[in-house]
């Protein structure tokens, strides 16, 4: 299907805007092609794209862990969008669907791994939008159009707007990483990292029903986002007096660095379970591990999400989630260098949002409207 015919049946550009890193420090807004679909994919018009943690990584560093930028790569796997062309074989949403994407692409590789069925967010050959893992990389979405396969499209619910359902992806995240905790309705729980992702855990505990829910981050602006998605408690992470007081039943690590993980260790309640959902730097880690053999913690791992998307967006439809409070900034994908340096600011920023429809463009840079 040639690019000319894409145009003829929806007025869809062979080049659209988008954001591509290069290497480190070297990330542009610049045209990209938008691919010819095949039978079985979707060109989706991206209203919102969301900043992640990878994302500024690529761009702070030129890569994401071991993920190591070889090529030019189109950022991006936060993505809500509109259907403009559905898929020709009838597969996917329909054409004018407002929808969000799954960015996982699960893969079992060459079958020497063994990894559970039912666990396909683990599978070891898998790939995720705007993702170097793998060579050729995985191109991601922060594009005006973008050609994807139609399942991994997730329809709107009625009602829930395209801005909301952009929190649709890292809420996914914090929502696996609550399930990895177990049952917490009535227990009490404990965050480290009010970053976007530990933001989001808060909103999920809470509508879990946990009964206590105590934050601890560096700095206090994003404590203050935490106390308004649901934190019972919020305390700086200077305070080790304070937080050796919680005990928690439940801690979830949140801010992806070793102290992080030696504190959520060392101030579980004895019997208790650690989630590990913060990526910590690739190799061997100084963590007390004696102490959680000593006190019989659970340590267990929390790597993106299965299909919690689904959950996350009936959530955030019917009210249930309340997710506004991790929205900070939003820019037009032109600013996308200052939106890129805001949300590496944990003090100024908590979720940034780029937008990539004119229309949406917030009328100044900066704080939502």
């Amino acid at each position: 299907m040639s690019a000319e015919f894409l145009a003829a049946v929806g007025g869809i550009p062979d080049r659209a805007v988008g954001l591509v890193a290069h290497a480190a420090r070297d990330v542009r807004v610049e045209p990209v092609a938008v691919r010819a679909p095949g039978p079985d994919e979707a060109v989706v018009e991206v209203a919102y794209g969301g900043i992640c943690g990878s994302d500024l990584h690529y761009w702070q560093h030129g890569a994401a862990g071991v993920s190591i930028l070889r090529e030019p790569m189109l950022l991006g796997h936060e993505i809500v969008g509109t259907v403009r062309r559905a898929a020709t074989d009838g597969s996917g949403p329909t054409t004018g669907t407002p929808v969000a994407v799954h960015p996982a692409r699960p893969h079992p590789g060459d079958g020497t791994q063994r990894y559970p069925a039912d666990r396909p967010n683990i599978s070891p050959a898998g790939t995720y939008l705007g993702s170097a893992a793998h060579h050729p990389h995985t191109q991601g979405g922060f594009a005006r159009y973008l050609t994807i396969e139609a399942h991994m499209l997730r329809p709107l619910p009625a009602g829930l707007s395209l801005r909301t359902a952009a929190l649709a992806e890292p809420a996914g995240v914090a929502w696996h990483a609550v399930s990895r905790a177990g049952e917490v309705r009535g227990r009490s729980a404990l965050v480290i990292g009010a970053g976007p992702i530990g933001a989001l855990v808060v909103a999920v505990l809470r509508r879990a029903g946990a009964a206590e829910i105590t934050v601890v981050d560096l700095h206090q602006p994003p404590l203050d986002r935490a106390r308004a998605l649901g934190a019972t408690r919020i305390l700086l992470a200077s305070d080790r007096a304070a937080v050796r007081t919680v005990q928690p039943d439940v801690t979830i690590e949140s801010s992806g660095s070793p102290h992080g993980l030696a504190a959520a260790i060392e101030n579980t309640a004895r019997g208790g379970r650690v989630v590990m959902l913060g990526l910590l730097p690739p190799g061997d880690q100084p963590v007390p591990v004696s102490t959680a053999i000593a006190r019989e913690l659970e340590l267990v791992g929390s790597f993106r999400f299965i299909d919690e998307i689904g959950h996350v967006l009936r959530a955030l439809a019917d009210g249930s989630l309340d997710v506004e409070a991790v929205i900070t900034h939003e820019y037009p994908v032109d600013d996308a260098l200052t939106a890129l340096a805001t949300a590496a600011d944990p003090v100024r920023s908590g979720k940034v949002l780029l937008t990539f429809d004119p229309a949406l463009a917030p009328s100044r840079a900066g704080p939502p409207r």
